[in-house]
């Protein structure tokens, strides 16, 4: 068996492809919009797609794959990600690479669900939260440097490009962890009819509304960073990458050190969270016009929105402990489902005239009502049991 760094590193590179290609359609939306004559709030689907493709895709797949080898399935998972990713470079019209992207989505939250249980395993049970921080810095990593290298690129040769960039190092990742991971079959008890069970659990549910209206907040900004950055805060278009790359860095940090305090406290870790992305956001929708608040800004709410990720991760699987790669796949479900709700309703108040720093506001909501959900489950040790039939 080799390393269980070796492994971490392996899955951290498809956290990087995924995290690539779901953020920089977002700082590349105005040039598809363009190319494919649609309004930005119209082309905003697209990351509307992509999110839902993952609420759908991670449970479903997970379920479906309840018996096969872990190894195996992220092995299948990534070569689906990666033909799907190179369909969307070459598709003629904006209807197709609505589909292209939602396609793209399907294989994302399983592979993180699954990946996190390959993790755990690997490093231990004591060092679950480092584990899952490592594999998910690859996500974050990609906004420090995927995503602003795909925007620059995008920017100077063409969205479609990226894609092609992006379909590339997914099949990177797809050898390096059919080399460096360990084969991992699954429990001999687990059967769809027993993933299926876990999903009865009623606190594994205010658990992910929770975080799928929470995480929310965070979205309805992010996904238009473009506008809020030229036309809000009048920055040249070609701050974009940059911005976008220091909001990577305080993801990165985020995610790090929350890896360990979510082993000291998930409840703790996931309450800073939810309470430092509402004051981010609050500063955004009054001082966001001003680019020296901005900038700093976005740096923090990357760095804040990483303490609802991963603790509400850890959440999810403590809570189907029968069912571990289920409940870790919901966590992307859930929060992709705040990246499609939250790009639909900033997209809502932009169309509807409210001002480039709506969507702030938007997200503030969206926030402050997750957070609410999550403080109800902490109040209540009732609906933080975990589920064991």
């Amino acid at each position: 068996m080799r390393s269980p760094l070796l492994t971490l590193l392996s899955l951290a590179v498809g956290g990087l492809c995924i995290g690539t290609t779901e953020f920089a359609a977002m700082g590349l939306l105005p040039f598809i919009a363009r190319d494919l004559s649609a309004s930005i709030p119209l082309a905003g689907w697209i990351i509307t797609a992509y999110a839902l493709g993952v609420v759908v895709g991670a449970p479903l797949l997970t379920i479906l794959a309840a018996r096969m080898d872990r190894k195996r399935l992220l092995v299948l998972l990534m070569a689906f990600y990666s033909a799907a990713n190179l369909a969307s470079a070459f598709v003629p019209s904006l209807g197709w690479l609505v589909l292209s992207r939602f396609l793209a989505g399907l294989p994302h939250g399983a592979f993180f669900g699954v990946g996190s249980v390959m993790g755990a395993h690997v490093a231990g049970a004591d060092k679950r939260g480092r584990a899952m921080a490592i594999m998910l810095a690859g996500l974050t990593v990609a906004n420090v440097v995927g995503v602003p290298l795909v925007t620059a690129a995008g920017m100077a040769l063409g969205w479609r490009l990226s894609f092609v960039g992006v379909a590339i190092l997914g099949l990177v990742t797809l050898a390096g962890v059919a080399w460096l991971a360990p084969g991992l079959p699954v429990d001999a008890q687990s059967t769809v009819r027993r993933e299926m069970k876990a999903l009865g659990h009623g606190p594994l549910w205010l658990a992910f509304f929770s975080a799928a209206i929470g995480f929310g907040g965070m979205f309805a900004v992010y996904s238009y960073v473009s506008p809020l950055l030229t036309d809000a805060a009048h920055l040249d278009i070609s701050w974009v990458p940059w911005v976008l790359s220091l909001f990577g860095m305080g993801m990165t940090l985020g995610t790090l050190t929350s890896g360990r305090a979510l082993d000291r406290s998930v409840s703790a870790a996931t309450l800073a969270g939810f309470g430092g992305t509402a004051l981010i956001l609050l500063v955004i929708g009054l001082f966001a016009a001003n680019p020296w608040v901005a900038v700093p800004a976005l740096f923090l709410l990357g760095f804040v929105t990483a303490y609802i990720a991963m603790p509400m991760q850890a959440r999810l699987m403590d809570l189907s402990p029968r069912a571990p790669s289920l409940g870790a796949a919901l966590s992307h479900s859930a929060l992709n489902i705040g990246n499609a709700s939250g790009a639909a309703f900033g997209g809502l108040v932009l169309a509807l005239g409210w001002g480039d720093l709506a969507p702030a506001w938007v997200g503030l909501g969206l926030t402050l009502v997750g957070g609410a959900l999550f403080l109800v489950t902490v109040l209540n040790p009732r609906w933080g049991a975990p589920h064991r039939s």
